[in-house]
């Protein structure tokens, strides 16, 4: 499995305790470091069944700061896909990624059902 995080993140550090603490094996992925490409993105994004807004960080700075909150509804889903392959703040974390899940924020009760 694929763990997704940013480091600083306090959410990031908690879903990674649970997954130690529960003895799931995972790869550990920086996300600024190493950006999802937008083909990893638009393949985790059709296997989770997820909205596509669920894939932004839309608690951060850069998400403000760019104003996607209005834009984001103009926009098609492959300039979404580009936007968030281009800078690994736009992207909600952390994230797990297996064979058959792809869980995006950490929820514990999800996280769960979905790996235990």
């Amino acid at each position: 499995m694929l763990f997704i995080e940013y480091p600083k993140c306090s959410t990031c550090q908690k879903a990674k305790k649970w997954l130690e603490s529960h003895k799931i094996e995972f790869t550990d992925r920086h996300i600024v470091e190493e950006n999802p490409t937008k083909e990893e993105l638009a393949e985790w994004i059709s296997r989770s069944g997820l909205d596509i807004k669920r894939f932004f960080n839309t608690s951060g700075m850069k998400y403000r700061d760019l104003g996607l909150k209005d834009k984001l509804t103009a926009m098609t889903e492959e300039e979404k896909i580009t936007l968030l392959a281009s800078d690994g703040m736009l992207v909600k974390r952390p994230m797990i990624v297996g064979e058959k899940i792809v869980l995006v924020g950490f929820k514990e009760k999800e996280w769960e059902e979905a790996l235990l």
